[in-house]
């Protein structure tokens, strides 16, 4: 009896502890508990400000003074020259720069899998301007393109070719492609990782098949590995398309949107009415952060479905 009953108890014990161990099955206030800090930091700092610009938007706030305009701000922003510049700089970023990146990116990552000399020096010196910050990079390069002691000017002075020395964040033809290049440099390493990541992943077998066929590296990374990694490539353009549709940092520091607008972003420009320029009112940029919010999930979206792979490799 005392031995069923023993037998019994440590059944019922040993049912009982999955459950306690199981998250499926914890109660209400347990899941509150862990769900809080992290729902209160996001509704506090990335929800409720959303929602506060597009309420703010439909108004003119200048100091305690809020007046209700409706479609105003929207309709002006139709007319500023100043904010389409911006759209367009902010495009240009979004769309031919994710490019450089990622093929820079997979460039460095197919020299080391290569095996250059000093890889492992290469690995660590590509990959350590991911690691600094937008103020350091931008202070470096505005040294890089000084157009009296830069090194990039030096340089082609010292090989003669003095023609091509130019101001390049003063010159509005040239400013937004320096930044671009920057911007490229600084996230390099990251592409180059992901990258090396991938080709490591992919199976020995088809490589090796390729140089069965004596199929040269030119020929075996257009047919064999740019397709395979079709997909990684897609998804670091993706995630630089959503970096540079936000770009402010960078540009602000080297340029500040200039010369004459020439690197102005929509991040930027957003600031300047803020907080820059006297206007005195909140409503307008409101409006603005507005719509390039709508616009950079649509895009997001767009990209994805005219992106995605149609076909899923199987290796």
């Amino acid at each position: 009896m005392t031995s069923t009953t023993m037998t019994s108890n440590a059944g019922g014990g040993a049912s009982n502890a999955p459950s306690l161990a199981d998250p499926r099955r914890a109660s209400w206030w347990v899941l509150t508990v862990f769900l809080f800090p992290a729902l209160a930091v996001y509704v506090g700092l990335t929800a409720y400000p959303a929602f506060r610009t597009f309420y703010d938007s439909f108004f003119t706030i200048e100091g305690m003074e809020v007046t209700f305009v409706g479609l105003d701000n929207y309709r002006a922003l139709m007319t500023d020259e100043t904010f389409w510049v911006s759209v367009r700089n902010t495009f240009i970023w979004s769309f031919i720069a994710p490019v450089l990146d990622v093929v820079t990116g997979l460039l460095l990552a197919l020299a080391l899998y290569a095996g250059v000399p000093f890889a492992r020096f290469l690995r660590v010196a590509w990959f350590t301007p991911v690691l600094l910050s937008y103020v350091v990079v931008a202070i470096l390069w505005m040294w890089i393109y000084n157009y009296d002691w830069g090194i990039l000017n030096v340089f082609l002075r010292a090989v003669g070719l003095d023609s091509l020395v130019a101001s390049w964040l003063g010159d509005p033809n040239l400013a937004l492609g320096a930044l671009i290049v920057t911007h490229a440099w600084k996230w390099a390493g990251f592409n180059m990782v992901v990258c090396l990541a991938a080709i490591h992943s992919l199976p020995r077998e088809v490589l090796e098949a390729a140089e069965l066929d004596n199929c040269g590296w030119g020929a075996k990374l257009r047919y064999v590995i740019v397709p395979m990694l079709r997909p990684t490539l897609l998804n670091l353009y993706i995630l630089a398309f959503i970096g540079k549709m936000k770009i402010f940092d960078l540009v602000w520091i080297m340029t500040q949107g200039g010369p004459l607008w020439a690197t102005e972003t929509v991040s930027t420009y957003v600031y300047k009415r803020a907080f820059n320029w006297n206007t005195f009112d909140l409503g307008y940029p409101s409006a603005i952060a507005s719509v390039w919010f709508v616009v950079v999930c649509a895009a997001v979206v767009i990209l994805n479905r005219v992106l995605a792979t149609r076909e899923r490799l199987e290796y």
